[in-house]
C-alpha cells in the first residue's frame, strides 16, 4: 500500500512524501527545501530512501543535498540533467522503469518547461508526478523547449488512463481557473470546479490531486484542438500548436 503525503514548501510549492508501507520504503518527490521535509520525516518516518526530481529548477531540488547529507537517500533524476540535479545518483531516460518498494514507476520524458523534465508514473497506483509540466487547470512556462515540444509532452500525459491522479508541483489552481474561465466561460465543469476550489482553499487544503478525466474537461491547455476554444481566440483556422502558443503567451502576461 502506497501512502502519499503532501508537504507545502516555499511560497506555493508542493513536495510529496511516498511511503510503501509493505516494504517500509520512503521517497520524497521534488524537495523544494530542507526544513519542512526534515520536520515531517523526523516526526513520522525517520528515514528517506530515495529522492525523485522531476527537473533541475532550484524550487524542486533545493533540499537535495541537505537531505542527502542527513538521510543518505539515492537521488533519481533525468540522465539529461545529470550535471544540473544536485547529488544525482540514478540517471534515467524516457520509458525507463524502476521499482520503489513494491511499486513500479515508469519515466515519461516531457521536454518543454525544461529540456530534461520527466514525470514519474505508476500505472498500478494510478498516479503521476508532473512537476511543472502539467498543473491543475494549467501547464508550465516554456523555458528550454519549444511550444510544440510542450504540447506533445502534455499530449502524452493526457493519453494516460483517465483515473490517473495528478500530483503537480505548485498550488496555482485558483489563478489557473480564472484564466481558463476567461476563454471558456460557458464550461459547466469549470463552474462546478470553482466551488470545489474555493472550499478547499478556505479549509487551507491542497487542490490536488486531480484526475486526468477532470483535467480533460477543464484544463484549457489540454483542449487546444476544440473549435470552441479556437473561436474564443478568433483563431478558427489555426493549428493546435498555434492555439497552444497563443494561450501560453496570454497566460504568461495574465
Amino acid at each position: 500500500m502506497l501512502n502519499i503525503d503532501i508537504v507545502p514548501c516555499l511560497q506555493d510549492n508542493y513536495s510529496f512524501v511516498l511511503h510503501d508501507k509493505v516494504t517500509n520504503t520512503v521517497a520524497v518527490v521534488d524537495p523544494s527545501e530542507f526544513e519542512p521535509i526534515n520536520n515531517f520525516i523526523k516526526k513520522k518516518l525517520k528515514k528517506i530512501d530515495y529522492i525523485f526530481n522531476t527537473h533541475h529548477h532550484f524550487d524542486h531540488t533545493g533540499g537535495n543535498l541537505e537531505l542527502k547529507k542527513k538521510y543518505n537517500p539515492k537521488i533519481i533524476g533525468s540522465a539529461e540533467d545529470e550535471k544540473r540535479i544536485p547529488g544525482i545518483d540514478i540517471k534515467l531516460l524516457d520509458n525507463d522503469a524502476f521499482n520503489f518498494g513494491n511499486v513500479n514507476f515508469n519515466i515519461i520524458h516531457v521536454p518543454g518547461h525544461t529540456s530534461g523534465h520527466i514525470c514519474f508514473y505508476s500505472k498500478k497506483e494510478k498516479i503521476i508526478f508532473t512537476g511543472d509540466t502539467l498543473f491543475s487547470l494549467g501547464c508550465g512556462k516554456v523555458f528550454e523547449g519549444t511550444h510544440l515540444q510542450m504540447l506533445n509532452s502534455l499530449s502524452r500525459i493526457k493519453k494516460l488512463p483517465k483515473d490517473t491522479n495528478i500530483y503537480c508541483g505548485h498550488e496555482y489552481t485558483k489563478k489557473n481557473l480564472e484564466f481558463c474561465t476567461k476563454f471558456e466561460s460557458g464550461n459547466n465543469f469549470l463552474k462546478e470546479k470553482k466551488n470545489w476550489i474555493t472550499l478547499k482553499l478556505n479549509k487551507k487544503e491542497p487542490t490536488i490531486p486531480v484526475t486526468i478525466a477532470e483535467e480533460l474537461n477543464t484544463n484549457i491547455f489540454l483542449r487546444c484542438d476544440l473549435l470552441t476554444i479556437k473561436k474564443s481566440l478568433g483563431m478558427e483556422n489555426s493549428s493546435e500548436v498555434e492555439i497552444f502558443k497563443k494561450l501560453r503567451d496570454l497566460k504568461d502576461s495574465f
